[in-house]
């Protein structure tokens, strides 16, 4: 790899895992379905309706001392989040990493995650 190319950062969809060329860091995540409860017609809750829905629940961020303030654990979100929006999931931030310090840094992403109800952005 080249000193001044930038790292890829690559999705392998077996591992369930966005990683860097080299493997070393990587964002693990785990797919589920989720039932998300849509208002009732008079915004009643206890009328509320389930909805099928897929959450990427994003469970770890690791990169290694060698590679860390290079802006890699950022990227490997960053294609994470992007990768969700894509395909129309929301997203679960289990991962201490991403709750506190990517998405505080990075607010817009905010929209994708799950918690409980229905978006109407997606």
């Amino acid at each position: 790899m080249e000193a001044n190319r930038p790292t890829e950062i690559v999705w392998d969809e077996k591992a369930q895992r966005f990683e860097t060329e080299d493997k070393e860091a990587f964002l693990q995540y785990q797919i589920n379905d989720i039932l998300l409860a849509a208002p009732g017609e008079d915004g009643e809750q206890e009328k509320a309706k389930k909805l099928p829905a897929v959450a990427m629940d994003m469970v770890h961020t690791y990169v290694p001392r060698s590679k860390r303030g290079l802006g890699l654990a950022a990227r490997l979100c960053d294609a994470a989040f992007a990768h969700a929006q894509r395909h129309s999931m929301l997203v679960v931030p289990t991962c201490s990493y991403i709750s506190e310090t990517y998405l505080p840094r990075n607010p817009a992403w905010n929209s994708l995650l799950y918690n409980g109800e229905l978006h109407s952005s997606m």
